[in-house]
């Protein structure tokens, strides 16, 4: 069962990782995640950067977003300070945005 988050009253989240892995398997979903990835990134600099979010928003339904969203959007998963995404770094942030994956995880570790 899919799971939803109201975030900031702007829009609903609706978290379709779970069931994705369920379709799609382990490796599957991984392989979609990095496509995703690959989909947003500078390809020169092979990571997502401020110019490739703000080009490519448009194919995720976030052409309405203004340029301080897109930089919070980069500062959420960045993680060594570059002010843009590794794939790692995109990884990493989509399974933390995934609410129905960490309690997976949760559930998990209490195994």
């Amino acid at each position: 069962m899919a799971q939803y988050l109201v975030l900031d009253n702007a829009f609903d989240f609706e978290d379709y990782f779970p069931s994705m892995i369920a379709r799609l398997g382990t490796e599957g979903f991984i392989a979609e995640i990095c496509s995703g990835f690959r989909l947003l990134m500078d390809c020169e600099k092979g990571l997502i950067t401020f110019e490739s979010l703000k080009r490519n928003s448009f194919l995720l339904g976030l052409h309405d977003m203004g340029d301080d969203e897109l930089v919070c959007m980069l500062l959420e998963g960045d993680l060594d300070g570059d002010g843009a995404l590794s794939q790692m770094e995109f990884c990493i942030l989509m399974f933390r945005l995934s609410p129905g994956l960490m309690e997976d995880l949760d559930v998990a570790d209490q195994m």
